[in-house]
């Protein structure tokens, strides 16, 4: 059956791609992509044959038209988004866009930039005693975020922080952070991760603002900041010995 696929391409590389994104991606009659944030390699998995329409130009109306009449033409119809789709990726309005004009559609989920960061770092963002807790979100701006997301409520927590489209505002961000955060505490600066021009950096958060500036970074940026950036000896409960769960007993004396 024809259908639409609002599909995650991950966060740059061709091989981070899910097998459900390759396959709809590689059988895909219109291809309508975010052309200024997905690698050309992801798009070159399409069909010779499959219509590709670039959208960084276009509004929300243009694209649901789009979508709506290649539907409606019965073609199978790729909708590829940078990352992970439920992420900053004006999901919702599409969805609610093509529901009044009666069609259903699916999510394919890609994976987002701060796996691919913690991945590139080969860090845990959750270290036992040290932090369990991940925020993921991103700097007001022009857009806003309610009031109780503020930065500096976020920053209260102390948790491993995810920070998207924030790189504009940096400057600010890195003030809002230091009222909670130790000014040591480790930043990863990530730049088109996993792309081949990938540049990531871990940083003081108090020279977050400063690293940016010099790097240029305004665009494709996410930061994270976490105590759980700082190497750690903390080991958790689940492999140890003695500690026991429902798949395996606690180790006795004669077994030690």
């Amino acid at each position: 059956m024809k259908k639409i696929s609002i599909v995650g391409a991950g966060p740059g590389a061709k091989d981070l791609l899910t097998i459900r994104a390759k396959n709809r991606i590689e059988n895909a009659e219109v291809l309508i992509w975010t052309d200024s944030l997905v690698s050309p390699e992801i798009v070159d998995l399409a069909p010779r044959s499959c219509e590709k329409i670039r959208t960084s130009s276009l509004t929300l109306e243009q694209i649901l038209k789009l979508l709506t009449d290649r539907f409606q033409k019965g073609k199978n119809i790729v909708r590829l988004h940078d990352g992970d789709p439920c992420l900053y990726g004006a999901l919702s309005e599409q969805i609610c866009g093509l529901a009044d004009a009666g069609i259903e559609i699916e999510v394919v989920p890609g994976v987002s930039a701060f796996q691919a960061t913690a991945a590139s770092l080969q860090a845990e963002l959750t270290i036992p005693g040290v932090v369990q807790t991940i925020i993921l979100s991103r700097f007001g701006g022009v857009t806003g975020v309610p009031e109780r997301e503020q930065i500096e409520n976020l920053a209260a927590l102390r948790a491993s922080l995810c920070l998207y489209l924030s790189a504009r505002h940096v400057e600010d961000v890195q003030k809002l952070l230091q009222i909670h955060y130790p000014s040591d505490t480790p930043v990863a600066i990530g730049y088109r991760v996993s792309w081949p021009d990938q540049w990531l950096q871990i940083v003081p958060l108090r020279q977050m603002a400063e690293v940016s500036k010099e790097r240029g970074l305004i665009r494709t940026t996410l930061y994270v900041i976490s105590p759980a950036l700082t190497k750690s000896n903390c080991r958790s409960k689940l492999y140890d010995q003695t500690h026991s769960h429902l798949f395996r007993q606690k180790a006795n004396k004669a077994e030690e």
